[in-house]
């Protein structure tokens, strides 16, 4: 009788744990919403990540976004939707300050007491 040829390994193993792991990167991946414009976020030097929040958008060019609402109509959305979560503002890199300065100060005066403002980059 002939000597038998090796069988070599079989791969099965080996792709059963790469679907594995991909099923779990797929599983615990957060998916976010793109934002509504384009936007140039500036350097953030925070060590901790912002978690799920209601999201203001602010483009360079001064256009506001809140879930659906756009343009003036965001601030009648902000005060229809009460104050119990932090709102985070997401503003472009180029947007000058004074403006972000006024829109601060337009949100704190329709936000109800002990209300948190979250300014983040990006």
């Amino acid at each position: 009788m002939p000597p038998r040829k090796p069988r070599g390994e079989s791969i099965i193993p080996m792709i059963n744990v790469v679907f594995l792991l991909l099923i779990f990167f797929l599983l615990t991946a957060q998916i976010t919403q793109p934002t509504p414009f384009p936007l140039t976020p500036p350097d953030s030097r925070s060590e901790t990540a912002a978690g799920a929040r209601d999201v203001l958008y602010i483009s360079a060019g001064n256009e506001l976004a809140w879930n659906e609402a756009r343009g003036a109509a965001v601030w009648t959305a902000l005060v229809a939707r009460g104050g119990a979560d932090p709102v985070e503002i997401r503003a472009d890199a180029a947007l000058p300050a004074a403006i972000l300065a006024g829109h601060l100060k337009r949100l704190r005066k329709i936000a109800p007491a002990g209300a948190h403002l979250v300014v983040t980059g990006g």
